[in-house]
């Protein structure tokens, strides 16, 4: 049995022997790594430190016997994924310094810089001075554009062109694997006297490769999930290590034309995938919850295959063929699924849809079915949105739901049982909550199409209107400084939902802290009812602002229609299944419809 102890190690090597097992390919850096940041200054600081045996920093190792297909490459060197042990060694954190040790001493290729010669040079001619000499390796560190004086034309690099030719500036690389050759230049320049500033400076860089230890964490028999969490506290720039990008690293396959093997990079799938309904909202949508919902497709179509669930857990377990054998009808099932939500429902992008899991058992309804029952959906939909109860919050509500409506795809039958909903709880539900139940009553807003009250020839929600905001423009009915200025006494909180209508920002602009009553009257026109409907706003207040004057508590009554409203709408939505009003306010109601 393995202790903490044995699970997370540190441990050191010689920065030698670290540059050597690179070489051969010991480590791998899995796709997931953020790309590489190279800078000139950044490498001489590097082996500024290096060459003052400061420390680095630990590099952090994942040792497992999980196999991560991996395509990253330090500085144009790939590293594959030829391991005969079982066991692989994957750099988690260090990317960027190992990059730049590899670089210094092979050379390579960097992104973005072109044409560019990574190898790094030492002067041996710059004195070391002191400890807090932090300026010098500038000079004492060069790279090859820093001494090329381009056949004399560079005056600026003639004296150390010069002094590269008397092998008196000299390639890192060198010093590490021809030190001999190196010494040896020294002494027939008449630099040999061991106890010469040359000679010495030679002297101490290599006691640096012999001596200067690179710091490892080595993490061993850790599972994806706890990875992905040691990853995300001990990553300096705090990116997160996600489910996704290991599931991408270990699907991940290289092309094999003599084996007529198709490659396969699950991210460019999905990005691909994005670019296809670039204009929808639902592009946005997080990788994780894609990844749920092509598990949950693969557990549908592969029973066999040992995905159980959608926890981290069984997302790990998913394999390229598992993917290879669903993603066609997948893309189309997920694409139906936001058509769904977009242009049946109304609902324009994900941030209004109640339950994430609602993504899960919808996918599930439209894979792989030709004669889907959009009214079902319909009724499914807004049935568990606005439940009195919380239907699907867990994983085990999440496979009674995929049974019931692929039960329905199957059979085309099904049944409700009775619906429950608590008027206080609508009266209650804040535009400020994020909620089930906040989400489901924009949704229900939304879904009516509002149009704009001074534009009533356009609705107010569009994808423009989404994409200028994160954050619906939404519009106090009873605007909040009005309500304190003037007075009125309510029970209502005037954020209650039952007061918000969507309006464009314009509008919403316009009217501000304005009595109801005044507005009202810029844009009463013979179609205002019918936009007031529209928003599921009762015509009272029209008559009232016609009248020209507001009711004792007069946002309560206001609020009180606003419910019958909506629940009007919600019976006529879910017609057919036995729906139970109840209030559980300051007084009890039971209303059965």
């Amino acid at each position: 049995m393995s202790t903490y102890t044995d699970r997370i190690q540190p441990t050191n090597s010689a920065i030698a022997t670290y540059l050597d097992n690179l070489l051969a390919r010991k480590y791998q850096v899995p796709t997931f790594q953020r790309d590489v940041v190279w800078e000139k200054e950044n490498v001489k600081k590097l082996w500024d430190s290096i060459y003052k045996f400061y420390p680095l920093g630990s590099i952090l190792i994942w040792k497992t016997s999980t196999k991560l297909e991996s395509h990253r490459e330090i500085g144009g060197i790939k590293l594959a994924n030829n391991f005969s042990s079982g066991e692989y060694q994957y750099i988690l954190d260090g990317q960027q310094r190992t990059t730049a040790l590899l670089t210094s001493i092979y050379g390579g290729k960097i992104v973005d810089k072109e044409n560019f010669d990574p190898t790094l040079y030492i002067d041996l001619t710059i004195e070391f001075t002191d400890a807090t000499d932090d300026t010098s390796y500038t000079k004492r560190f060069l790279f090859w554009d820093e001494i090329d004086d381009r056949n004399s034309q560079n005056k600026g690099n003639h004296s150390k062109k010069k002094r590269y030719e008397e092998k008196l500036i000299v390639k890192l690389e060198d010093i590490k694997n021809h030190y001999s050759t190196v010494e040896k230049n020294l002494y027939q320049s008449g630099y040999g006297d061991y106890d010469h500033p040359y000679r010495q400076q030679l002297a101490k860089c290599k006691e640096v490769f012999d001596n200067y230890r690179i710091s490892f964490i080595e993490l061993r028999g850790i599972e994806v999930a706890e990875v992905c969490q040691i990853f995300e506290r001990i990553n300096q720039a705090g990116k997160p290590l996600y489910i996704f990008d290991i599931v991408v690293a270990k699907t991940f396959r290289i092309e094999d034309e003599e084996n007529n093997i198709p490659g396969f990079y699950l991210r460019e799938l999905i990005n691909n995938f994005r670019e296809s309904i670039a204009s929808s909202q639902y592009a946005n949508i997080d990788d994780w919850t894609l990844l749920q919902m092509l598990t949950v497709v693969v557990k549908i179509t592969l029973p066999d295959a040992g995905i159980q669930n959608i926890t981290d857990r069984y997302l790990n377990e998913l394999k390229t063929e598992h993917i290879e054998a669903v993603w066609l009808d997948f893309q189309t099932a997920i694409t139906k699924t936001f058509d769904f939500f977009d242009n049946c429902l109304h609902i324009k992008g994900p941030r209004l849809i109640p339950y994430r899991y609602l993504y899960l058992t919808v996918t599930a309804y439209f894979y792989r079915n030709s004669k889907p029952d959009y009214s079902f959906l319909e009724k499914y939909f807004w049935y568990y949105s606005f439940h009195n109860e919380d239907l699907l919050t867990n994983t085990t509500h999440l496979w009674q739901h995929i049974d019931f409506v692929n039960q329905q795809k199957s059979q085309n039958t099904y049944s409700f049982n009775q619906f429950e909903i608590d008027k206080n709880r609508l009266r209650k539900s804040l535009y400020s909550y994020r909620g089930r139940l906040s989400r489901a009553i924009l949704s229900l807003y939304a879904n009516h199409q509002p149009q704009d009250w001074a534009k009533p020839y356009r609705y107010v929600l569009s994808d423009v209107y989404y994409l200028l905001t994160d954050k619906p423009s939404l519009h106090h009915i009873f605007p909040v400084n009005f309500l304190k200025k003037s007075g009125i006494a309510n029970q209502i909180e005037s954020d209650s939902l039952m007061n918000i209508a969507y309006l464009s920002q314009i509008t919403n602009l316009k009217i501000s802290d304005k009595n109801p009553l005044d507005y009202l009257k810029e844009y009463d026109e013979p179609n205002l009812e019918a936009v007031l409907r529209s928003h599921l706003i009762p015509t009272t207040i029209l008559e009232w602002s016609r009248a020209n004057a507001l009711p004792e508590k007069a946002l309560n009554v206001f609020v009180e229609e606003r419910i019958n409203l909506l629940l009007e709408a919600l019976k006529q939505k879910l017609d057919g299944i036995k729906f139970n009003v109840f209030d559980l306010g300051d007084r009890i109601d039971n209303v059965h419809f």
